[in-house]
């Protein structure tokens, strides 16, 4: 296991077990597991950017399927 490095001087990545790769706060909330560093540390990113200025809105379908089964 590697030791905890702060990114953009907001938030912390650190190897766990199994390899895989988790982020947390400066208060130690944990935010994101991933698989790889660098994906570790881009999906914080996005996440952290969706908090501070907000998630887009999203759209939803609704679907019927006609005739008989």
């Amino acid at each position: 296991m590697s030791e905890k490095k702060l990114i953009d001087d907001c938030f912390y990545v650190e190897q766990k077990r199994y390899g895989l790769w988790d982020s947390t706060d400066k208060e130690g909330k944990g935010l994101i597991t991933s698989l790889t560093e660098e994906q570790c540390i881009s999906a914080t990113r996005f996440y952290l950017k969706g908090i501070q200025e907000g998630w887009p809105e999203t759209k939803t379908y609704e679907g019927q399927v006609g005739g008989k089964l």
